[in-house]
């Protein structure tokens, strides 16, 4: 079984917030891409997350990142920088298709939401195709 493989299935036997407890601190927020039209985990998208002041109302970036082969990005904000806010998640969905020879109609895809308790828990998927995509708020 390859090394890619067994990783897969890591992650589908282990739930991401145990491995990151293992390796650290988890993150608060967490998010999932899966790719419904071919039925795999959207591996190696860019995505990046953005707080807005609330003040300005202008975004400021966090941080950037690129999922990993399970479709996770581990990782995006300590416990200590996340706090009460509206945030921003990009993913890069034109890139994405493109390394895997299709096109899209949606060039990227934002998620904005509002983080009202910090002490809680965020999951945040992206479950897409080349014409669609959803999102709702896990656990």
């Amino acid at each position: 079984m390859s090394a890619k493989r067994l990783q897969q299935l890591k992650g589908h036997i282990l739930p991401e917030n145990k491995i990151t407890a293992m390796a650290g601190s988890p993150s608060p927020l967490t998010t999932h891409v899966l790719n419904t039209g071919m039925g795999v985990p959207g591996s190696n998208m860019a995505l990046s997350l953005h707080r807005q002041n609330p003040s300005t109302k202008v975004w400021s970036l966090i941080t950037t990142g690129t999922t990993n082969d399970d479709g996770r990005c581990p990782g995006l904000i300590t416990k200590e920088a996340f706090t009460a806010g509206v945030y921003r998640i990009r993913f890069e969905t034109a890139q994405y298709w493109e390394s895997l020879g299709e096109t899209c109609f949606y060039p990227y895809a934002e998620i904005v939401f509002t983080i009202n308790n910090s002490d809680q828990k965020y999951h945040i998927p992206l479950i897409l195709s080349c014409f669609s995509y959803s999102t709702y708020r896990g656990s």
